[in-house]
């Protein structure tokens, strides 16, 4: 099977973000929007970062318009809500879709890798991703970021 390095994004100011950027990295992939009740996760997601970027994790926002219309804005305005409200400093990739026929061809191949629970049911579901490029888990969109489960999967994959 391939591995998440396998495929690329853009970034959300438009250049290539290709996965690679990221190898031996553990990369959490998760995609959010601005106008959700599970958007104040943005504040948990970058204290995650902020606490573990040095050891190795990215955190990757996909922004998602997919859920109740609840990521309207253009790349530009999701770029700038994200920093002026949330200080986001992890990177973030232009708006796709991330499930159905249309979704981005890495939320196909973790949803080959792992199954049901790697399909996004909501804004703000998270994918972990191993330094060799491997799906290693899927976590619901109510899974917090300072969730014990989740921070021990991190810890595990570091």
């Amino acid at each position: 099977m391939s591995s998440a390095y396998d495929y690329a994004f853009s970034s959300i100011d438009g250049q290539p973000l290709p996965l690679t950027t990221f190898r031996d990295k553990v990369v959490l992939v998760v995609n959010t929007a601005s106008k959700c009740g599970l958007t104040p996760q943005y504040d948990g997601l970058e204290k995650l970062y902020s606490a573990y970027k040095d050891q190795g994790l990215v955190v990757l926002g996909v922004p998602c318009n997919q859920f109740m219309g609840q990521e309207p804005g253009t790349d530009a305005e999701i770029q700038t809500f994200c920093s002026t409200t949330f200080g986001i400093d992890f990177p973030m990739t232009s708006k796709v879709d991330v499930k159905g026929d249309g979704a981005h061809p890495f939320y196909k191949w973790a949803e080959a890798a792992l199954g049901e629970p790697a399909v996004p049911v909501w804004n703000f579901h998270k994918i972990l991703i191993g330094k060799d490029g491997t799906a290693i888990q899927a976590f619901g969109p109510r899974t917090e970021p300072q969730d014990a489960g989740l921070v021990a999967a991190i810890a595990g994959a570091l």
